[in-house]
């Protein structure tokens, strides 16, 4: 038997379900770029809600590209289970948000009709950095005009991406699809919907066959959809919202509604983000498999904690910086979150610009090191050899994979010129780390010293190991 709607009552007592009609109201929220993450996220969040006896939060889940996930959860009517397990124990749950699913490729004007619902409040977005596209923001035109011009009232839409100042950057994409004809519906935009910038955080690997297999062990029934997550989750959200009275209710069900979302956004994105492309990089080089592995390391745990304290956290508003690092490093350590370091190092070229520039910047600005940083950019260098220190290959998935490829195959006979094209884009590094040239130096510096001795030798010349 697979999870379903008809399934559903035959679970395990222990198992939290939904117990609100699925099938009598409309969904309020659109989310695009229905994926794990947003799964684990915020429609549990939505689940929550719902719970609480307020219908309005059901979710139409867009895929944006492939139909795979799409088919697997329309199979199993929107229904999926979420392993919550850290230190504290192993929870199993369903949430039930999940009403209605489209893939926007093959299903655009579904999608359009599903911004455009009288019963629409929401559109939410998790389309990864890549995905802030024109085209995204002519389906999101599409979907506004139809509302404005049906007299509805306007909506609130929040980009739940790892993009500083995420809701100012959608609100301007969309305005910046507008044509000349379109002036009355950007002024209605401006005056009755909200572009709200928010930071989540919460660690959601991609599914393995292990989850698979101990979902349909807790479950009794076959789920090919099923999640693993931490316990910790974070959401915060500028107080800004079509409707004013959804601040209320979002902090009753956990949510941090703020007028200062850019001091979490940083954090996370310094933080959390930063120290996972490093991990990322130094796994996928060092033929370690998940994150786990790496902050398992006595030395790479070290690294990690050192980067955060003395390079990332100075130039931080979040004043509990010190608490939320020592959670990370314990996150970091989850048995339970097989993550991938190929996983976390997909589009590195897109993340490591908002990640670690602005961190070695400030640095440079108070005259102090940037060593973990330059060793970070030297891994990134080796990196590109697409092949770890044991000999097997790996693949770059990145948008940039060809031109990075071609500039990393320079390094077994001529590295310091490699170093020194790598570190020369400045999509990758802003416009002036590439002319800095203590910068390069030491990522110079250190990616010798990672070819010759290796990654962990590497990290154990910057840490030794105490006596």
């Amino acid at each position: 038997m697979q999870l379903t709607g008809l399934t559903l009552s035959t679970l395990p007592a222990d198992i939290h379900t939904p117990t609100y009609d699925r099938r009598r109201h409309a969904p309020g929220v659109v989310h695009l770029g229905l994926g794990a993450f947003h799964r684990a996220h915020q429609a549990m969040v939505f689940d929550q809600l719902l719970a609480n006896g307020d219908t309005r939060w059901g979710i139409h889940g867009v895929g944006m590209t492939r139909p795979d996930l799409i088919n697997q959860l329309r199979a199993q009517d929107g229904l999926y289970a979420v392993r919550v397990a850290d230190g504290q124990g192993v929870q199993w749950q369903v949430p039930g948000a999940l009403w209605r699913m489209s893939v926007a490729t093959t299903e655009r004007d579904d999608v359009v009709q599903a911004l455009a619902a009288p019963a629409t409040r929401w559109v939410t977005l998790t389309v990864t950095e890549k995905g802030y596209t024109p085209a995204l923001a002519q389906l999101l035109l599409d979907g506004l005009r139809q509302r404005q011009r049906a007299g509805l009232p306007g909506i609130t839409i929040a980009s739940c991406d790892n993009l500083q100042g995420n809701g100012h950057k959608l609100q301007a994409l969309v305005q910046a699809a507008a044509t000349a004809s379109d002036t009355e519906l950007l002024r209605w935009v401006d005056t009755h919907c909200a572009f709200p910038c928010s930071m989540v955080d919460r660690i959601v690997p991609a599914t393995t066959p292990e989850v698979l297999a101990a979902a349909s062990q807790a479950l009794g029934v076959r789920d090919d959809a099923a999640l693993s997550t931490e316990g910790f989750w974070e959401w915060v959200i500028e107080d800004r919202f079509a409707d004013p009275a959804d601040a209320a209710l979002l902090q009753s069900a956990g949510v941090r509604v703020t007028p200062d979302v850019h001091s979490y956004e940083e954090a996370k994105l310094r933080m959390l983000n930063g120290s996972h492309s490093a991990m990322a990089l130094i796994g996928a080089v060092t033929g370690r498999p998940f994150i786990a592995s790496c902050i398992g390391v006595p030395h790479i745990r070290r690294f990690v904690h050192q980067l955060m304290s003395h390079e990332v956290a100075p130039h931080l508003a979040r004043s509990d910086w010190a608490d939320y690092r020592d959670a990370l490093i314990a996150r970091f350590g989850n048995p339970y979150l097989k993550h991938s370091v190929h996983q976390i190092a997909t589009d590195s070229s897109q993340k490591i610009p908002q990640r670690w520039p602005p961190s070695v910047l400030g640095q440079i600005a108070r005259g102090a090191s940037f060593e973990h940083h330059a060793l970070a950019a030297a891994v990134l260098v080796r990196y590109t050899l697409g092949e770890d220190e044991h000999g097997q290959p790996y693949t770059l998935n990145d948008p940039q994979a060809d031109s990075l490829m071609a500039l990393g195959a320079a390094q077994r006979h001529t590295p310091d010129a490699c170093v020194r094209a790598v570190l020369a884009s400045e999509d990758l590094w802003g416009a002036t780390l590439p002319q800095h040239a203590a910068w390069i130096a030491r990522v110079t510096h250190w990616h010798q010293q990672v070819l010759a001795h290796g990654v962990d030798a590497a990290i154990q010349q910057l840490h030794p190991p105490k006596p």
